[in-house]
């Protein structure tokens, strides 16, 4: 009998544990090909905040955010919400009345590209997309060295419940070293904009983090999207209406690779 229910249980665990196997193998080849290419940009941020007529309050800090190259150059997509969060506060306050006299403004002070072997590289901020949450950021000068980058032009499309591979870079609490992540679609928005929709369980994925299928091709990246004017008060959003606000999606390689074909060159 109880030879039986040992056969019974082998026959019934062994395709997941076979799956699982999959999974580990084509998440090792993809963090292999692909883990000089997810990095660091580290800013320091100046920001200043008032509200009506008060006097302003500076504040400076330093902040991480994780970066996908995507091109030789060392052109670097990451979260415009990330390195300048009164992007995301000036779409979720658009047409309140309530937060119009609240003013946030945000310099960038410095801003490097930490590489895999903690190199530190001048960047600066070439392009930014407010409505993709997108910024490209790429070494201050043409590198001598290229970049390991992930190809744009290699790939693929998600569909419902197919479980893809993330790649995130860590703080520096963690040494800044790279998390894997299993995640699954759970929707797809066709339109105005096409994106997908991760699960919504705890992972190490970041904005800013590519998403791969586990044949290796890029879905897209880790962005945030946020309910344009929302009208929300400021109590509700503290109150936890902020989270019907804001989610985070994979956008496309498709979008990724036509907003990054209007970053100008280097000049010669």
């Amino acid at each position: 009998m109880k030879s039986l229910i040992a056969a019974t249980l082998f026959s019934i665990l062994t395709p997941y544990a076979c799956f699982s196997d999959v999974i580990t193998t084509k998440g090792q080849e993809i963090i292999e090909k692909n883990s000089n290419a997810v990095i660091t940009l580290q800013l320091v941020i100046k920001q200043k905040v008032s509200f009506g007529g008060s006097p302003s309050q500076d504040n400076e800090s330093k902040v991480d955010a994780t970066g996908t190259v995507i091109n030789a150059d060392g052109l670097t997509l990451v979260s415009l919400s990330q390195i300048d969060p009164t992007v995301m506060l000036e779409s979720m306050m658009a047409g309140n009345p309530q937060l119009a006299q609240l003013n946030m403004e945000t310099e960038i002070q410095d801003a490097k590209l930490v590489l895999e072997d903690g190199t530190e590289i001048e960047a600066e901020i070439v392009l930014r997309d407010k409505d993709l949450d997108m910024a490209f950021a790429r070494p201050k000068s043409k590198p001598e060295e290229p970049f390991d980058f992930i190809n744009l032009e290699s790939s693929a499309d998600a569909v419902y419940l197919e479980e893809i591979i993330s790649l995130n870079r860590l703080g520096k609490v963690a040494k800044r070293v790279h998390a894997a992540s299993v995640e699954r679609i759970s929707a797809i928005v066709e339109k105005p904009r096409k994106f997908y929709v991760p699960g919504n369980a705890q992972t190490q994925t970041g904005l800013g983090s590519p998403a791969f299928s586990l044949d290796g091709n890029l879905i897209g990246v880790f962005l945030l999207k946020t309910a344009q004017g929302s009208g929300n008060s400021l109590g509700s959003m503290m109150g936890g209406g902020m989270a019907n606000n804001l989610m985070s999606i994979i956008l496309p390689t498709i979008d990724i690779a036509d907003a990054a074909s209007q970053v100008p060159p280097f000049a010669e």
